[in-house]
């Protein structure tokens, strides 16, 4: 299974649009050869190098995605779900994509596409935990997307 963006290539920048110092929108993201008996995808997209990559102390969550069509071949920018699939909560405590916002240096933002064998209906909100938990003992094969983004601090006389 492959997993794109028409934004960034693995391991590339992501634009600004995509951060909190932009628009914050999800970037678009492409599938393909999802294998066959997959019943949905689940997609997770966290930052294991918070809050200091030279010191990192937790994983932040930035966007979590249950139930979505083996048939779907991706989603657009803004993430526009389609029909079935369901947010669950990101570490602000909401549904959504949260876009990179790194407090100090430059993070890895890890997008994690799921096959799985089976739906979760019973997934309503899931956190990461909640939806991984689940997940267990389903997931046919996963593939990852990494982007990197640094925020541009300029001094304008204020600390």
């Amino acid at each position: 299974m492959k997993l794109t963006s028409a934004a960034f290539v693995h391991y590339g920048g992501i634009p600004r649009r995509y951060t909190c110092d932009g628009d914050d929108v999800s970037p678009p993201l492409s599938w393909a050869e999802v294998p066959a008996g997959t019943r949905s995808l689940a997609l997770i997209a966290d930052d294991p190098d918070a809050p200091d990559p030279a010191a990192p102390q937790r994983t932040w969550v930035h966007w979590v995605v249950v139930d979505l069509p083996p048939e779907s071949h991706g989603l657009p920018e803004g993430g526009r779900l389609p029909a079935g699939a369901r947010e669950g909560l990101n570490d602000w405590k909401r549904t959504g994509y949260g876009g990179p916002c790194p407090p100090i240096g430059r993070h890895r933002y890890i997008f994690k596409l799921y096959a799985l064998d089976t739906t979760l209906p019973g997934l309503k909100q899931p956190t990461k935990a909640e939806l991984e938990h689940a997940m267990r003992g389903h997931v046919l094969v996963h593939t990852e997307l990494i982007g990197m983004y640094e925020r541009q601090h300029t001094r304008s006389g204020e600390d």
